[in-house]
């Protein structure tokens, strides 16, 4: 797993024209929920493959929202998405695997984010959440109360079922 995409040195794994420490949470978050189902793939094609989706922008400005749910999809996983935050504990249980999307404030600078995330015992996690994760990020009971006491807004959840158990 990836747990801090800061931790990536600046000329190791460039996405676009930057590194990944500064865009790459997209690519970071399929390879951490490949991972989570047992897969290994390499970085670097994650990166082609993301790069290549969207021609003249190549990872520039971080990945596209629906990037992670056509990778999945192409490679025969079955994926759900959803906008709706009351079903997003639900379909991460379903799931394999989960990937999370939401967008972020403070003061003037807005941005977004990409987490691989799952459920356990105690309950949620996540696995790159913030600049100084060194493991899994606890996010407590509910992913609807952790973006809201974050914050976090305009939030959309990737439920990914494993292709080896259709």
């Amino acid at each position: 797993m990836i747990e801090n995409q800061k931790n990536i040195p600046k000329d190791q794994w460039r996405y676009g024209l930057r590194s990944s420490a500064a865009t790459g949470c997209g690519w970071i978050a399929t390879y951490n929920a490949l991972a989570m189902m047992g897969y290994r793939v390499e970085p670097e094609k994650l990166i082609r493959y993301y790069e290549s989706q969207l021609p003249g922008i190549h990872g520039n400005l971080g990945t596209s929202l629906w990037a992670p749910a056509v990778y999945f999809r192409h490679w025969g996983f079955s994926v759900r998405m959803t906008a709706r935050r009351q079903s997003f504990d639900q379909l991460v249980k379903e799931s394999d695997a989960a990937i999370l999307f939401y967008r972020w404030r403070k003061k003037w600078k807005i941005g977004a984010h990409f987490v691989a995330v799952n459920h356990g015992e105690t309950g949620f996690y996540g696995y790159n959440t913030y600049a100084n994760s060194y493991g899994a990020d606890v996010y407590g009971e509910s992913l609807s109360g952790f973006l809201e006491k974050k914050g976090y807004f305009g939030a959309v959840l990737i439920g990914i079922g494993d292709r080896r158990k259709k």
